[in-house]
């Protein structure tokens, strides 16, 4: 039963990938660095690591599939690392940075977050197979781990300090915690088309974009993450709204 289990998984005793599996461990630890950033009250530090371990979480899965090193091993351990980086790390600097004031309803938030994150990743891996992959069901962690970096940034940009206490903040960890576990598709930036060959205008296009972001990332990051975020499930609520306008006119 035993050597049943561990030819389904994988077995980890007959070798793993490094170059994968160590940019996991770069992402890990990032999220774990912004943890302890959170406990020593340095926000922004810790939301900059929560974005860094963003990038890792993109490379390691590029690459693997690159270089075809891809293991049950590796996506076993990426999950891992991403409840750290992504549950555990935002849930932590949002409780230190915003809701340690509100007591109860704010460490709930925080929790909330954090197993929405669990389940979210959890439903991932039991999907993966059966999702179409230019789409994710229900909002990825990490943009949702972004989404939460990137408000801490955009705070301190704007000539913030120390810690803030506002009900707004409370409102979108919520949000955030409930789109993760929803069935609101949103776009992975996994479709092939993207890779085929396009306009030369495109690539003045995205390099124009990447120099605003370079210029302004606190403000950028923000709006992209708020976009993203908010763009699917506002058409969701229109075409649901749209839907119900018509069978009202019908009855």
């Amino acid at each position: 039963m035993i050597e049943e289990t561990n030819a389904k998984r994988g077995n980890p005793h007959k070798g793993v990938y490094i170059l994968p599996n160590l940019i996991t461990t770069g992402g890990l630890f990032a999220g774990f660095y912004g943890i302890i950033a959170s406990t020593q009250q340095a926000y922004h530090v810790a939301a900059w690591f929560i974005l860094i371990s963003s990038v890792f979480d993109v490379l390691d899965g590029k690459i693997a599939r690159l270089t075809r090193t891809t293991s049950s091993f590796g996506v076993e351990y990426d999950s891992l690392s991403d409840l750290v980086a992504f549950g555990v790390a935002p849930g932590i600097l949002m409780y230190s940075w915003a809701l340690e004031p509100f007591g109860r309803l704010g460490w709930l938030a925080a929790f909330l977050y954090v197993v929405c994150g669990a389940l979210r990743l959890a439903r991932f891996n039991v999907q993966v197979n059966t999702i179409e992959s230019k789409n994710f069901v229900g909002l990825p962690i990490p943009a949702a781990a972004c989404t939460v970096a990137s408000c801490v940034l955009l705070f301190y940009y704007l000539g913030g300090t120390g810690t803030i206490r506002m009900v707004s903040v409370v409102i979108l960890i919520y949000v955030l915690a409930a789109l993760m576990v929803s069935n609101i598709t949103f776009y992975s930036f996994k479709d092939p088309a993207l890779f085929k060959r396009r306009p030369f205008w495109n690539l003045v296009l995205a390099v124009f974009v990447i120099l605003i972001i370079v210029a302004r990332p606190e403000i950028m990051i923000f709006i992209i993450c708020l976009f993203y975020t908010l763009f699917t499930p506002v058409l969701a609520g229109l075409s649901q709204l749209r839907k119900y306008r018509k069978k009202r006119a019908q009855v």
